[in-house]
C-alpha cells in the first residue's frame, strides 16, 4: 500500500498541533491521519528542503523527497521495522537524506534527456532521430493515464490544471503522478534493445 503525503493549507488547524509526541505522530502515520501529516510537513519540510536545496536539489525533487519519506517510515511503522535510536525528527531526517542520496546516485547513471515526453514532431535543436524514435515507440507501451498526464504535461498544463482533467485530488498528486509516468518511461527505455545499444554509442 503506497502512502501520499498531500500538504495542504493548514492554517485554520494552527492550535490543534502545537507539539506532538513521537508516538502519536507513529500512530498518526500508520492511520494515514490528515492532520498529523500536515504537522509533518509543517515541521519537518523546511529540514528536508535545506537538505535537498543545498546539494543538488530543486523544489521538484524536495516535494518527492519529502512523500518518499513518508512512504518509507509508513512501510517501516506497518511492517513492524521501525526502530528509533534518536528523535522522530532526527530519524527522518536521516531517511530524507538516504532517499536523495539514492536519487542522486539514480540520476548521474541516467542519461538526462532534454524532453520530459516523446514530441509530436519537428523539434528542432535538441532533434535526434535515433532518440526520438525510441521514446516513441516506449510511450506506446505506457498505461493510457500514463500517455495522458505526460501529453498534458508536455502541452504546457500546471498541475494544477492537470489534477482538474485528470480527476486527481490535487497538484500535489498531478506532480506525483507525473514523476511517477516518467520514471516508467524511462524504465521501458532502459528496457529497450535499440536504447541500450545508443546508450552504448553515447557513451
Amino acid at each position: 500500500m503506497e502512502i501520499l503525503y498531500l500538504p495542504f493549507d493548514s492554517s485554520n488547524q494552527k492550535g490543534l498541533f502545537n507539539k506532538l509526541s513521537d508516538i502519536n505522530i507513529i500512530n498518526g502515520v500508520r492511520n494515514q491521519d490528515d492532520k498529523v501529516l500536515n504537522w509533518l510537513y509543517d515541521n519537518y519540510f523546511q529540514t528536508v528542503k535545506n537538505h535537498v536545496l543545498g546539494n543538488s536539489g530543486s523544489d521538484e525533487d524536495v516535494s518527492d523527497v519529502f512523500q518518499d519519506t513518508i512512504i518509507v517510515l509508513y512501510n517501516q511503522i506497518t511492517d513492524d521495522n521501525l526502530h528509533l535510536t534518536t528523535d522522530l525528527k532526527g530519524y527522518f531526517f536521516g531517511i530524507a537524506r538516504n532517499v536523495w542520496s539514492a536519487q542522486l546516485r539514480k540520476k548521474q547513471k541516467t542519461i538526462e534527456l532534454k524532453i520530459d515526453v516523446p514530441e509530436e514532431e519537428g523539434t528542432e535543436e535538441q532533434s535526434d532521430p535515433i532518440l526520438e524514435r525510441i521514446i516513441s515507440r516506449v510511450f506506446q507501451k505506457l498505461k493510457p493515464d500514463q500517455q495522458m498526464v505526460l501529453n498534458l504535461f508536455s502541452d504546457g498544463l500546471s498541475y494544477e490544471e492537470i489534477a482538474l482533467k485528470m480527476n486527481l485530488k490535487n497538484e500535489v498528486y498531478a506532480r506525483r503522478k507525473k514523476y511517477m509516468c516518467k520514471e516508467a518511461l524511462l524504465e521501458l527505455m532502459k528496457e529497450d534493445p535499440e536504447y541500450q545499444e545508443y546508450f552504448r554509442f553515447q557513451k
